[in-house]
């Protein structure tokens, strides 16, 4: 905490603020900034490789959101330098800090979602717990299970973006509209141009403005008019 407090930039915290929506009734209401940027936060992460988990729990239990993006970083690293072996406790406590409401901004899903949770079940060939997030009322769990979907089309598989995205179509809450948009995208860039088309025949008369137009972002403009005169 000491070491983002040296870089954190009273100015930047005054926009990030702004920037991720903390005013009343907003999606980030309350959040806290200390206005230190991502490049930073890495930077320091990096200072502190080998951290503990007891360590990471305090980064994520602070009100500060540089914080807890901060612990996730962390977490991430650490994760990824353990052995296939050994790397479930880092999972659990990741696993943990959502269900405490710590992963509580559409940056701290993104960066942790698909590299951390997606990643180990992609390594188990296992999507139900994504499922089971996406089935969750609450916005940022259901964010997670959308997102951790990412880690299977990185390596060639659409059947998790496939099973998840049906269960939040009708969700219009925006940043799970953009996030089901963007996996789909993915899904036509990374794996099959043809799997995605089917899916839209199927299911663009039931999608969301926001999700349709990121889904078919680089389609052609009259695939593009096609799917939305649907």
């Amino acid at each position: 905490m000491a070491a983002l407090a040296e870089v954190a930039d009273p100015e930047r915290a005054i926009g990030s603020a702004r920037f991720f929506k903390t005013g009343p009734g907003e999606y980030g209401e309350g959040d806290v900034f200390i206005g230190v940027t991502v490049p930073a936060q890495r930077k320091v992460a990096k200072r502190f490789r080998g951290v503990d988990a007891e360590t990471v729990n305090a980064l994520l239990a602070s009100a500060v959101h540089e914080h807890r993006l901060t612990a996730l970083i962390l977490l991430r690293n650490e994760f990824e330098r353990a052995d296939k072996s050994t790397r479930e406790p880092w999972v659990e406590q990741y696993r943990a800090a959502v269900r405490a409401g710590r992963v509580d901004n559409w940056d701290l899903v993104d960066s942790s979602a698909d590299p951390i949770l997606g990643e180990w079940l992609r390594s188990r060939a296992d999507y139900g717990p994504l499922l089971e997030y996406a089935r969750d009322p609450e916005l940022w769990p259901r964010r997670v299970g959308i997102v951790g979907t990412f880690a299977f089309l990185k390596h060639g598989s659409a059947d998790a973006t496939l099973a998840v995205v049906p269960i939040v179509l009708d969700d219009r809450r925006d940043l799970i509209q953009k996030a089901s948009g963007w996996m789909l995208r993915e899904l036509g860039k990374r794996v099959d141009r043809e799997l995605l088309l089917g899916f839209l025949e199927e299911h663009a008369a039931q999608m969301g403005r926001t999700a349709l137009s990121y889904a078919t972002e680089h389609l052609t403009v009259e695939q593009r008019a096609h799917y939305r005169a649907l």
